[in-house]
């Protein structure tokens, strides 16, 4: 394959914020691209500028064969004018925060610190202690009692639920953090955890002499609590996207622009276009010149295609999806690669590459291009609906049911049925269990 296509083929991989930064290397790697607003700002300069007497002669050939970076610099007015996106403020992932708490709590003996570090790095993302306290205490040759202690002090420390070794204890640790050792939901997990993990909500109201709704309520109020404390310190990835493109509805028609304002707008240096045309280059020179302004050129007109294909992309995407627009999710229609690249007359992959990993704004939210497409169900009227739409039918339905008789799968099946889709249980249940929605069983509330 030609080596240009397969740079074409990572241009339309690329997301916007990589696609920028790979532009910008480029403007500083070859002499003969140069931004817009740089070359309307010498020329502006040159009106007002009275001209020099007399120019330094420049050897051209030196300053080109010894890597040039086109005069991009941090100062320029592209620079000046770009506007960032704003980022999260970095915080201590959740190995730091622990030591920060250790290190300014009191009280240690000698030789604390040391088993706590110990412990604190057999601490993983989720917040769990991964392996037993006796291999602690061998590691750092403590008494197994010292090295209990000085968990039970770092299981104080915030995220609480911290430094746990199970689900029961961390919920344990919470529990007496936000309810207190003495609650109802303290006794429910401290001595009923699997009759609890398994919703057996009479079994326990039994073995505690409550009712079941007390039991009900207590479940709930666990439910609150976090299995993976800590994880809101391990991941920092941001909560943001930033869209590719934009769909507007501008007096009741959909406007589709690109979110592209940040790219640098590049063209061919007129001057550098010039002097590789004069003839003054000879062999290794004349070469390097040469391949230098047609990768210029070549790139230029790979963006310009980047931008066409996506918009075909997007406006194929409106047209098929017309009643998502309108009317939301339940409206998605069944959509594949292949369709799209038979409509805009590209081959598949292609269509993959331009929608991997692109984000649309839209009037009903920020999506994934890939979420346009969907395989489909048949209905009694012989047309298609998007697996999509089937699924968020079925959360729907959970969401109005009656949560003392909740919706079985086979029950679920009627109902669309009722609606015209036909939709086999297991697929339900698997569109169930893709939600992460629980079976009827442990559903129903008393």
């Amino acid at each position: 394959m030609n080596p240009r296509l397969y740079q074409a083929m990572d241009l339309l991989y690329l997301p916007l914020l990589e696609l920028e930064q790979h532009l910008k290397q480029e403007l500083t790697a070859n002499p003969f691209l140069e931004m817009n607003e740089v070359e309307e700002e010498f020329a502006e300069q040159e009106e007002t500028e009275e001209p020099e007497e007399e120019e330094e002669e420049i050897d051209w050939e030196e300053i080109l064969l010894d890597g040039f970076d086109s005069g991009y610099r941090g100062g320029s007015s592209y620079e000046e004018l770009e506007e960032y996106d704003r980022v999260p403020e970095t915080t201590a992932d959740l190995w730091d925060h622990l030591l920060q708490q250790l290190y300014q709590s009191n009280g240690h003996q000698d030789g604390d610190i040391r088993i706590a570090e110990e412990i604190i790095g057999n601490i993983n993302e989720d917040g769990f202690l991964t392996c037993s306290l006796e291999e602690i205490a061998e590691s750092v040759s403590a008494p197994l009692a010292r090295v209990e202690r000085i968990l039970a002090r770092i299981q104080e420390f915030d995220p609480p639920g911290v430094g746990a070794r199970d689900l029961r204890e961390c919920l344990l640790l919470q529990i007496a953090d936000r309810m207190g050792a003495d609650s109802l939901p303290y006794r429910i997990v401290e001595g009923n955890f699997s009759e609890l993990s398994s919703h057996k909500y009479q079994d326990i109201a039994r073995a505690l002499g409550i009712s079941a709704v007390e039991v009900q309520d207590a479940a709930d109020r666990i439910a609150t609590l976090d299995p993976r404390p800590g994880r809101k310190y391990s991941d920092l990835t941001p909560g943001y996207v930033t869209p590719d493109i934009i769909v507007d509805k501008v007096d009741g028609e959909y406007v589709i622009g690109l979110n592209d304002g940040n790219l640098p707008r590049l063209r061919i240096s007129t001057a550098y276009r010039d002097l590789a045309r004069n003839g003054q280059f000879k062999g290794q020179a004349k070469e390097f010149v040469q391949n230098k302004l047609n990768s210029a050129n070549w790139i230029i007109q790979a963006i310009e295609q980047r931008r066409q294909t996506m918009l075909k992309v997007m406006h194929v995407l409106l047209e098929r999806q017309g009643e998502f627009f309108e009317k939301g999710i339940r409206y998605l229609r069944p959509l594949t690669l292949k369709e799209v690249a038979d409509e805009i007359g590209m081959h598949e992959s292609t269509v993959s590459r331009v929608t991997n990993e692109k984000f649309v704004q839209t009037p009903n939210g920020v999506f994934r291009l890939k979420f346009f497409f969907s395989s489909g169900l048949s209905t009694d009227e012989g047309e298609d609906v998007s697996a999509r739409g089937v699924k968020a039918r079925i959360s729907e339905m959970i969401a109005e049911e009656d949560s003392r008789k909740p919706l079985t799968d086979q029950q679920i099946v009627e109902l669309l049925k009722d609606e015209g889709v036909n939709i086999a249980r297991r697929t339900v249940q698997k569109y169930r269990d893709q939600l992460g929605i629980l079976s009827s069983r442990y559903r129903k509330r008393v």
